[in-house]
């Protein structure tokens, strides 16, 4: 009998044994915005790469809209292990402690996507990724969304048109001297609580690029939109460090291929999917849609032409210089 209690025992810790080994390792991918946009879709797809290129051993659990962590609580949560992996906006790594992807902001700093790749796929773009391991996580990629477009309750046409409104940005230096430079006064708030600050009137309006516009709904509340493109807005995908480098190295090989892919898959979807909000905004028939021509995008850009400058000591002048020559290149 003691001998029959003993191979039972033995049985049930190695089945409790062999359970614990199978049971799938858990992602939980927070962000703030909707799944419909650029992030929110790209998301799901790595979902879906990540499950399959591992069999099953890894489960990723995506929380859109702030479900779980709003804009300022997200980059803690992850820090502490509360999730695993995030999204944020470049603009959010200022206020972390590593100012460098301010750049990012910088009005008028990238020409198109084609431009814009030649820095976050190059060596530069690597260097800042590498950098975030000093504040306890891991980057993984850059993923778009689009270039940022402003919104008010009156025609924006020229930089004079900005005078005197209270614009929401995000936590950032540049943004705010950016809207100081046009005469606006910058106000710092949570994605999610802009619609109801436009709504309510507490601010006057915004800058996005049209699909985080559209999918929240802004096109009720903002009766004038104009195809600026002064601004980038991206992402960095990041993981907690101590989460990542605990992964056996083949998981952590899968991931990293699920991420190219989803990556890839979030560049190329970016601009259809800012292209067919704008239709819909357009459409909506609630906002009208201004496009800069050519003489007023010159404006725009002499009246944020010092605000470069006024950041060099901020960001790092020689950052600027490099990513500049980049850009530029034939």
């Amino acid at each position: 009998m003691k001998w029959c209690s003993f191979l039972l025992v033995c049985a049930l810790a190695w089945s409790s044994s062999a359970w614990a080994q199978e049971k799938p390792i858990v992602i939980r991918f927070s962000h703030v915005v909707a799944p419909d946009t650029p992030k929110g879709k790209a998301a799901v797809r790595f979902k879906e790469l990540a499950e399959r290129a591992t069999n099953g051993r890894v489960r990723v659990q995506v929380y859109p809209n702030s479900e779980l962590y709003r804009d300022r609580e997200e980059l803690e949560a992850l820090q502490l292990g509360a999730v695993e992996m995030i999204a944020p906006s470049l603009s959010k790594f200022g206020p972390l402690g590593v100012r460098e992807f301010e750049v990012f902001d910088l009005p008028f700093m990238f020409p198109d996507a084609r431009a814009l790749h030649r820095v976050t796929d190059g060596p530069i773009g690597r260097d800042m990724l590498r950098r975030l391991r000093l504040k306890g996580v891991v980057g993984l990629a850059f993923w778009d969304n689009g270039f940022k477009c402003f919104s008010a309750n009156r025609p924006l046409r020229m930089p004079a048109d900005l005078s005197g409104l209270r614009m929401r940005i995000q936590p950032s230096r540049v943004l705010d001297a950016q809207m100081r430079a046009l005469g606006a006064q910058p106000m710092t708030m949570r994605f999610g609580e802009v619609y109801a600050a436009l709504e309510a009137g507490v601010v006057d309006g915004t800058e996005n690029p049209p699909s985080n516009f559209f999918t929240q709904d802004m096109q009720d509340v903002q009766s004038h939109f104009t195809v600026s493109n002064h601004g980038y807005l991206g992402y960095a995908v990041i993981v907690n460090r101590k989460f990542w480098e605990g992964l056996p190295s083949d998981i952590r090989g899968a991931l990293e291929d699920a991420m190219r892919d989803a990556t890839a898959y979030a560049a190329s979807i970016a601009q259809e999917e800012n292209d067919r909000a704008l239709e819909a905004i357009r459409a909506s028939g609630k906002t009208r849609i201004h496009v800069l021509t050519e003489t007023e995008r010159v404006a725009w850009k002499q009246a944020l032409a010092a605000v470069s400058v006024e950041m060099e000591n901020l960001i790092g002048a020689q950052l600027i210089a490099d990513i500049r020559r980049v850009v530029d290149a034939p």
